[in-house]
């Protein structure tokens, strides 16, 4: 990694801090969306979308995958593919009706 200047480090220490206290408020979030009474599929629905929000950011920053975009993008197509293939293979059998 090349040398970075005081001010380089400042700013990525400033981002990590941003993210560390979005991590920290999101936890918040995640633990009063508990005690709300919303039901039990609309109160796990939300706490997914804001544990896949918290997923992203450390992904994203604390496992410096930000940067990249060209495999994150091929990583997610193959696995979108993948998924697609694991799910019709099992629908297929359903449209076999040989009868014995």
């Amino acid at each position: 990694m090349a040398d970075l200047t005081p001010d380089q480090v400042k700013h990525h220490v400033r981002i990590y801090v941003m993210v560390f206290v979005a991590l920290a408020f999101l936890t918040i979030v995640t633990v009063a969306i508990s005690y709300l009474d919303l039901g039990p599929i609309a109160s796990v629905a939300l706490a997914l979308f804001v544990a896949s929000i918290k997923g992203s950011l450390v992904a994203c920053y604390f496992m410096h995958l930000i940067d990249e975009k060209i495999t994150i993008y091929w990583t997610l197509l193959i696995t979108v593919a993948m998924f697609m293939v694991l799910l019709f293979v099992p629908l297929s059998t359903l449209l076999d009706h040989t009868q014995y």
